[in-house]
């Protein structure tokens, strides 16, 4: 299994960009994706979860409304688009992935620990 996280890069509050994920090796109607993101001398936190097995999305509180997460018609691409950025979602975000499950349940963006596949990360900075 491979994950490749794309699409970083430093933006403006306000702003909007797009993070990609390309997962590879895993069965395409059956994983679930995940993003989790990292800031300097935070603990990392999740934030969008996809799921193929059963067509269900999660967020974290903090991003609902303003992140939206989606696959391409492939269902190998899993996207984050971002908007109405804010400096403290800046971060290092990374794309995490397993076999089956469901975002159905909070804990399917909350539990890092969950997902056995991750890939790079990317940073995304929002400043002024």
């Amino acid at each position: 299994v491979q994950l490749q996280a794309s699409g970083g890069g430093l933006v403006q509050p306000g702003d909007s960009l797009r993070l990609s994920c390309r997962v590879s090796g895993m069965t395409t109607d059956g994983n679930t994706v995940a993003w989790f993101r990292q800031a300097p001398g935070r603990q990392r936190e999740g934030v969008a979860c996809s799921s193929s097995t059963d067509d269900t999305t999660n967020y974290a509180e903090s991003v609902r409304h303003r992140f939206t997460i989606s696959r391409d018609n492939t269902k190998t691409v899993v996207y984050l688009q971002m908007d109405n950025l804010i400096p403290e979602d800046t971060a290092v975000y990374y794309c995490a992935a397993l076999g089956g499950w469901t975002c159905h349940f909070d804990d399917s963006v909350s539990k890092a620990g969950r997902y056995p596949h991750w890939g790079q990360g990317t940073l995304v900075t929002v400043s002024s």
